[in-house]
Order: structure tokens, then sequence, then C-alpha cells
């Protein structure tokens, strides 16, 4: 493998570890706010390389069950997002039904 193609692998994996660094630090302050944001995953990357391919076959099979479980911890989120967005949309009706038989309209 190129030193290129080295450093860009490098810079990638850099850039996964740095974001979820931040993502961590976001939960940590903000608490509860963020629990309520669903992240989309990053898809892994293959390099084209074949000789990459095979020299980080451990790192690029890691990457891709971290996927498989994020993506699933993904749909978990918004799974429990959309009940929660459901309830709060029942209360608001009723809510609006309540106002409504306030004001007479």
């Amino acid at each position: 493998m190129s030193i290129k193609g080295f450093k860009r692998l490098r810079r990638q994996w850099l850039r996964r570890v740095y974001g979820a660094v931040v993502i961590a630090l976001l939960m940590i302050s903000v608490g509860g706010a963020v629990a309520e944001s669903c992240v989309t995953p990053q898809r892994p990357f293959v390099p084209s390389d074949p000789k990459a391919r095979r020299d980080y076959a451990d790192i690029i099979r890691r990457d891709f069950e971290l996927y498989i479980r994020d993506i699933q911890n993904y749909f978990r989120c918004l799974d429990e997002e959309r009940a929660r967005a459901f309830e709060e949309a029942q209360e608001v009706s009723a809510e609006y039904g309540r106002f409504l038989g306030l004001v007479g309209n």
C-alpha cells in the first residue's frame, strides 16, 4: 500500500474517532436533549486497492461489524423517537381539543 493510501485510511480513522469523542462529549454535556437525536452511522470505507483491502482486512471487517451494530442502534433510536413523537402529537391534539372547547370554536 502506498503512503498516500495509508495516510487516507489513517485520516478516515481519526475522523471517526474524533466524531465519536465529540458525540460522547455532547451527550455528557447536554444530557437528555441529545438522547432524542438519532445519529446515522457512517458507512464503512473499503479501499479500491486489492492489496490495501488485504492489508487492512481486520480493520475493515471491524468497521463493518461496528456499522452493523450502530445501524441497529440507529433503527432502535428512530423507533423510540417515532413512539415519543406520536405520543406527543396525541397529547397536543387532546390539548388543542380542550382549547377549542374553552374558546367555543
